[in-house]
């Protein structure tokens, strides 16, 4: 897809626009010509964004959007039409991350897991599709995970909000090929945003009781590995905004787009290794392999969260 149609800029609505990728996404498809809205609840974080566009002349605005909210979504859409006309473009990059052990997670929060990462993308999209089936054309673009094909333990409400969101998108895919709209998926690794910190913070009520989990030990194990995958990451927001510019840019784009290396293994290693191997292997890495029994003491893992930078209350 060109930037333009009939010499008038495309538009394109990118939620969770105002920070990390979304932020990135923006500003690389503004310096490209299209007409951007990013979309985002916190004032002053749309307010930096504007001013970045005024300084730099790009064609970026931002509009203020809760994708879980009905109300908010469709005066969201009606605004950004009065502007500029319908969305050519959607990229549902707004999302949360919950990192808790499936018996501890609160149904409330799993609900708000979902509501973001998933309803909150049907909700934008079944928007804008009545405008792009009337032209026969438009780009939906979900932002998803290498944690929507592969799940580890404590991701299991993120993945499981991914693993939504990939099915979602691949019956979509079939059903609005023939008004000539694309759906994509980009599968992103680990990738130093804000997310993690906001992570944290929604997941904080868990990591603050972990030392006395009986699953205490895979609270640790994988706490040490996203630390260590996200300071070891050499992809940037930038990387990944420019495989989403691509993606829309293409004519015949895949269905899946993978990003950083560390997620094309892990895809592919799930590919090759039966679920059992995998599981092994993953264990073994994670250092959760044999009896729980053998964890260490509530002092010993204590000491290591807090080593971690875990927040305290």
């Amino acid at each position: 897809m060109d930037s333009t149609t009939n010499g008038k800029p495309d538009t394109v609505l990118i939620t969770g626009g105002t920070d990390g990728l979304g932020r990135a996404t923006a500003i690389l498809f503004a310096s490209e010509g299209y007409r951007v809205f990013a979309a985002g609840r916190n004032a002053e974080k749309r307010a930096a964004l504007e001013q970045l566009a005024e300084e730099k002349s790009l064609p970026l605005e931002t509009v203020d959007l809760d994708v879980t909210s009905d109300d908010s979504a469709s005066r969201a859409i009606a605004e950004i039409e009065r502007r500029a006309g319908p969305v050519s473009v959607l990229v549902n990059n707004a999302g949360i991350a919950i990192a808790a052990v499936m018996e501890e997670v609160s149904v409330d929060d799993l609900r708000k897991q979902f509501e973001t990462n998933v309803f909150g993308a049907v909700r934008m999209t079944q928007r804008v599709l009545p405008a792009m089936r009337a032209r026969r054309r438009g780009h939906i673009i979900n932002m998803s995970s290498v944690a929507g094909r592969v799940s580890n333990p404590l991701f299991g409400p993120y993945s499981g909000s991914k693993h939504a969101l990939e099915a979602i998108s691949d019956a979509q895919r079939m059903e609005v090929a023939p008004f000539g709209i694309r759906v994509v998926l980009i599968e992103p690794g680990f990738i130093p945003t804000n997310i993690n910190r906001a992570a944290a913070e929604l997941s904080s009520q868990y990591m603050n009781h972990a030392a006395a989990s009986p699953y205490a030990r895979a609270y640790l194990s994988v706490l040490k590995m996203v630390q260590k995958r996200v300071a070891s990451s050499k992809t940037t927001p930038e990387d990944c905004a420019r495989v989403i510019l691509r993606a829309v840019r293409s004519p015949n784009p895949r269905a899946r787009y993978t990003v950083t290396r560390e997620a094309q293994i892990t895809i592919a290693m799930r590919w090759l290794l039966s679920d059992r191997r995998m599981d092994k292997m993953t264990m073994r890495m994670l250092g959760m392999n044999g009896d729980a029994s053998n964890a260490l003491s509530p002092e010993s893992i204590q000491t290591q969260l807090d080593q971690l930078g875990r927040p305290r209350r």
